[in-house]
This record gives structure tokens, C-alpha cells and sequence, in this order.
């Protein structure tokens, strides 16, 4: 087990990370920009080193600075987080030439998987039905060509990266020179990769998402499934599990494919297969995150499984413990995430509480959210033994929550829990008109 670990990342998932670290008893590094010199996770880290200015590209993203401060505080392990460089498989080779590790696959498997054309073509080969789509595509005339064999409604998706970043939907042709240029900006702004493919559109799709862990000795488990078909611009507000959409027996089989498919890749550590599911309810593999999700959350609280624990354990040689008979996947779980809609400082802050309510956040009175990162401010998680009683809980923690002094939506959340189709749990991708 390492003794020290680096946090290549901010925000609530440094947080998260650095309070895993602390009960497994392991020493912390925090870095951190200008703009976060006040921040929490690297006041809570046991050491902290400036990495650059605001700028991404100056500081989180920038390779060498990260590793001189893994070098100089002798840290075994760099732990990426999410978003950043959690998918670079150069970050990652790096790491291993400099002797530390990188929490997450290798880079090899990164390289394959983390490029989501790429991870289409080696899924389609192992047995996954996938949409069609396109390889890596190298400029805009390619980009062209494809759209007149796909045919249009089609997305355009950067390789690299998540967040819905990088991704726009082209309904006729003369959309398509300007989504090419915004998606590769977007995609190199945000993963350094400005690489990006192309896909069929699938009309009124649930996005389903299935949680692995993999061990080095060929052990796999799978902790249930994801819904996060409720997004705006491509961005996920809330994610819930198991998925209304998805039948117990849906469920079985896919947990058998993607565990068996996974094993026989040889995949190791945390990743997540996601999905689209068509009105007539086929499976589509989409991509495969080979890192920790934003909503890695909802797994937690529903299986009582910690995540970031193991995914550590995992990545220093330490086998799984537990077998897929021993995940219970009973109840639900609901997430919402709360962003900020506008910069501004925190004037102040009430959190839910309750029996199993979560709320993963870096704010405190007085910080200041800056327009340099993430919109996230905080997410919201809550654990029921039914879904009619999660959504009870969910509400009344959203009316519980109060931040002042930041605009952010709140509000829109308790008004999308509130609505029939969420109530019903049939809603899709197209709960809010594209790019409204």
C-alpha cells in the first residue's frame, strides 16, 4: 500500500480523495492554482505546492509542474480524479518513467480505451453492439465525407475527456463547419486532445452506465447500473440507480456481458461501460471512462462499496475481497448536481442532513467561485430503500439546501425531481430541447 499519495485535481473530488487517504492512513499532496491558494482541499492535505496560475492549461493540466510536485514531496502515487488528465495516457507514461504510479489503468489501456473511437472498435470486437460511427477523425472534409454516410441527424464527440465536453448534434449540413471548430476547441481547451469522431444520433435514448472493478489477478465485479439520462448541453444534472428503465433481467444480462467482456480485455482498476438504450430497449455500447465518474457516488451509497478505497487498493496490488454474488443492489440512490450559474462568493451555506444524505462539496462561507473551472459547486446524494421514498428524500434535501451569494439550481432541481416524467421515471435524453 503507498504511504503517500498526490491529488492531481481540486474541488470536492480532492476532498474526496484526500478523506479517503486520511482513513486508510496514508500521507496527502494537494496542488493547487492561484486561484485556489484558499481552497480547502489544499488546506486539508498534509502538504501543498502551487502549480500555476488560473488557467487549466497552466496549472492542472500542465504535466511537468504536476510531477515536480510529486518528485519534491516524495509521493508514491498521483491520483488524477476526474476530468484533467484522469484519461492522458502521456500523463500516465510519464508517471510510470519517474517510478509513481498512476492510479487508474495502464497507459497502454488508456490509450485504447480512453480514445472512445478506438474503445468502439476494440468493444465491438469483444461481443458489444455499438452505434455506428466513425474512426479518429482528421479534419473537416473527413469530417464531411463521414457525415454523408452516417446521414444527418448525427454527433459530432471529442476522444478524449467527459464532462460533455466537445460535443455537439449536427441536424443538417450546413451545421456541421462551425460544430467541427467549437468541438475542437472545446475538446483541446479541456483535455489538451482536440481529436474527435463521429456517431449516428439515436432519438429519445436513455444513457444507462454500468460500474466496474477489476483487480490485476482477473477478478471482476460489476456495481449495478447508472441513469443519467437527465441532461442539459450534454452536461449530467442527475444520475439515479438502478435505472426505472432498466428491467431486472436487462440487468442480470448486462452485468454478466460487461464483467465477462472486461475480463477478457484485461482491464484493472475502476471504469465505467456507458450506454445508450433506443426506445425498443437495444443496448448500445458509447465509450468507456477509465477513471472515477463524477457520479461514482450514487454506487456508493447504494452498495455501501467505497469506491475510491478500492480503486487505491486495486491500483497498489491488493486483490478484491468481495464477489459480484456479495454486491447488494437493493433500494435506491439519486444524485443531483448543483451548479453554479453565474461567479460569485459564498455568503452563505446550510447543508441537508439526514439519514443517508450526502452532500460532496469544497464550499464553505466566504469561498469564492471563480469562473476558471467546473460550474460544479457540490452534489447532492441520497439513499432510500425505494424509489418512491428517494424521491420524498430528494426533495425535501433540495429545500434544505441553501447557498446564498452564488446563483446556482437548486431550484431547477427540486422542479426536475417534481416533474411527471421524472416521477415516473420515464424520461430520456430529450428531457430538455439540445443546447437550450
Amino acid at each position: 500500500m503507498y504511504s503517500k499519495i498526490l491529488i492531481a485535481n481540486r474541488g470536492e473530488i480532492a476532498i474526496r480523495i484526500i478523506r479517503a487517504c486520511k482513513e486508510m492512513g496514508i500521507s496527502t499532496v494537494a496542488v493547487y492554482s492561484q486561484a485556489d491558494e484558499e481552497s480547502i482541499h489544499a488546506a486539508l492535505a498534509d502538504e501543498s505546492y502551487c502549480i500555476g496560475s488560473a488557467s487549466a492549461a497552466d496549472s492542472y493540466l500542465n504535466q511537468e509542474r504536476i510531477l515536480s510536485a510529486a518528485l519534491a514531496s516524495g509521493a508514491q502515487a498521483i491520483h488524477p480524479g476526474y476530468g484533467f488528465l484522469s484519461e492522458n495516457a502521456q500523463f500516465a507514461a510519464l508517471c510510470a518513467q519517474h517510478q509513481i504510479a498512476f492510479i487508474g489503468p495502464t497507459p497502454e489501456m488508456m490509450e485504447c480505451l480512453g480514445d472512445k473511437a478506438q474503445a468502439k472498435e476494440k468493444m465491438a470486437a469483444a461481443g458489444l453492439q455499438v452505434i455506428p460511427g466513425s474512426r479518429k477523425i482528421q479534419s473537416l472534409q473527413e469530417a464531411e465525407e463521414t457525415a454523408k454516410e452516417l446521414g444527418f441527424p448525427m454527433m459530432l464527440k471529442a476522444c478524449a475527456g467527459g464532462g460533455g465536453k466537445g460535443i455537439r448534434l449536427i441536424r443538417e449540413e450546413a451545421e456541421l463547419p462551425h460544430a467541427y471548430t467549437a468541438a475542437c476547441g472545446e475538446a483541446k481547451a479541456a483535455f489538451d486532445d482536440g481529436s474527435v469522431y463521429m456517431e449516428r444520433y439515436i432519438p429519445s435514448a436513455r444513457h444507462v452506465e454500468l460500474q466496474i472493478l477489476a483487480d490485476e489477478f482477473g477478478h471482476v465485479v460489476c456495481l449495478g447500473d447508472r441513469d443519467c439520462s437527465i441532461q442539459r448541453n450534454n452536461q449530467k444534472l442527475i444520475e439515479e440507480s438502478p435505472s426505472p428503465a432498466v428491467s431486472e433481467k436487462q440487468r442480470q444480462a448486462l452485468i454478466r456481458q460487461v464483467t465477462d467482456e472486461v475480463r477478457e480485455i484485461g482491464y484493472t482498476g475502476l471504469g465505467t461501460l456507458e450506454f445508450l438504450v433506443d426506445p425498443a430497449g437495444n443496448f448500445y455500447f458509447m465509450e468507456m471512462n477509465v477513471r472515477l465518474q463524477v457520479e461514482h457516488t450514487v454506487t456508493e451509497v447504494l452498495t455501501g462499496i467505497d469506491l475510491v478505497k478500492w480503486q487505491i487498493r486495486v491500483a497498489s496490488g491488493i486483490p478484491l475481497n468481495f464477489e459480484q454474488s456479495q454486491v447488494d443492489l437493493r433500494g435506491c440512490a439519486i444524485e443531483c448536481r448543483i451548479n453554479a450559474l453565474a461567479p460569485g462568493t459564498v455568503r452563505f451555506l446550510h447543508v441537508a442532513g439526514g439519514p443517508f444524505v450526502r452532500f460532496d462539496t469544497d464550499l464553505m462561507t466566504g469561498s469564492k467561485v471563480t469562473p476558471f473551472y467546473d460550474a460544479l459547486l457540490g452534489k447532492l446524494i441520497i439513499y432510500a430503500g425505494s424509489r418512491e421514498e428517494a424521491l420524498r428524500k430528494m426533495k425535501a434535501a433540495l429545500c434544505e439546501l441553501v447557498i446564498e451569494g452564488v446563483p446556482n439550481n437548486i431550484e431547477k432541481q427540486l422542479e426536475i425531481v417534481d416533474s411527471e416524467a421524472f416521477m415516473r421515471g420515464t424520461y430520456d435524453l430529450t428531457f430538455f430541447p439540445s443546447r437550450q
